[in-house]
Formats: C-alpha cells, structure tokens, sequence
C-alpha cells in the first residue's frame, strides 16, 4: 500500500505567468466543512480576483475529494490542482489558487501548467508528515547520565518531547515501536540499569519527511 501524507505546515506562494498572478494556498483540513470553510475564506479574502480554484481530499482512503475550476475552462484548473495531491499522496488538504488575470490568454495546456505548477509549489513549500505508531517513554535518571543520554538520542529518530528537572532528570519521549528494543538496551547501557522506563499506549504521531 502507498505511503500517505499530510502536509507539514499551511502555507502561501506566489507567482507569475504571463503576467497573471497566482496565489497559492495550503491548508490542513480534517473534515470537508473545514475545506469549504478555508476555500470560502479564501475567496472573501479575494473577492476581486479572477478565479479562485480549489482542490481537496479528505480521509487517507481518499474518500472525498472535489476539484472546482471557478470560471476558468472545464478542466484546465481544479483537477490539475488534485492531480498534484494524489501524486504526492496527501489528505485532509485543501489547495487554492487565486488567479489575478494580467491580459495575456494562457491556453488551455498553459492554464494546466499554470495550476498544476502552483500547486506543486506550495505542496513543497508546506512539506509533508506521516503518521507512525510511536511508544510515549517517561524516563527518569540521574543527572549523570543525561549529557550521554541527550548524545545518544540526537543520533535517532526518537523524539524528546518534555523534560522535567528535580532531583532527577524525567524525559518524556516518543519511540517508534520498531526502536524499542533498541531504545531499551541502550538505556540500560547508558545509566547502567539505574533508570525507571514508564512505557504508556501506542499512539499515533507526525513524523516530518525529508
């Protein structure tokens, strides 16, 4: 099966073609209520432009997913727009492109480049996450161990996601299940056998890809 991603971060680009503006927004949206919600705050933000044409998928099964051309020809917009989100395989994204026309015709191929073009920019500009099953780890240790401890960590791809200092040193981390094993022996290693290691309920986290 197909790895599937959210995008990272909302963003915004811009660029011109022809003369014309393109404006691009990115936006995470877990429902469809909240993708008609972002096109249509798009739209009154710029109600003066030319077009304002969308595209979104919701659900990683990609159960909804609806592209909207706003006046340009059949086409030549929405679903050049989408076609960018499947090929990066995300959901729960909304894309829009604001169009502010500058006099010169593009053509329908041009119009797809267009679109299809500023979408992909700001898909690169948003990055993407994916989820992975992760093991919430509170540790706790003394302060003798931490320098080597944090060394260790920064090599891996397990994340410290709160630290606590009292008369011990308490780190609350996400480990990828995979890691565990690992991530146990080494600790042992590391604080030879005096550390506490709470392991709480598989959940579900945003890993960042490169």
């Amino acid at each position: 099966m197909e790895q599937e991603y959210m995008n990272r971060t909302d963003e915004s680009v811009e660029t011109i073609i022809n003369k014309s503006r393109f404006i691009t927004y990115i936006s995470r949206t877990d429902t469809e209520e909240a993708a008609k919600a972002f096109i249509a705050s798009i739209k009154a933000e710029h109600k003066d432009a030319t077009h304002n044409c969308s595209a979104y998928i919701i659900t990683k099964s990609a159960m909804i997913q609806k592209a909207d051309d706003d006046g340009e020809p059949s086409g030549t917009a929405g679903v050049p727009i989408l076609e960018v989100l499947k090929r990066e395989a995300l959901y729960n994204v909304t894309v829009v492109v604001t169009r502010y026309f500058g006099g010169i015709k593009l053509g329908a191929g041009g119009l797809i480049r267009a679109y299809s073009g500023a979408a992909a920019k700001a898909v690169e500009a948003a990055g993407k996450v994916v989820e992975i099953d992760v093991v919430p780890c509170r540790v706790t240790m003394d302060y003798t161990y931490t320098s080597r401890f944090e060394h260790t960590i920064a090599d891996t791809d397990i994340e410290i996601k709160d630290i606590a200092y009292t008369d011990k040193v308490a780190y609350l981390l996400h480990v990828k299940i995979d890691d565990m094993e690992f991530f146990r022996t080494r600790l042992k290693e590391i604080t030879k056998d005096t550390s506490s290691l709470e392991e709480m309920d598989i959940i579900q986290a945003e890993s960042a890809v490169s």
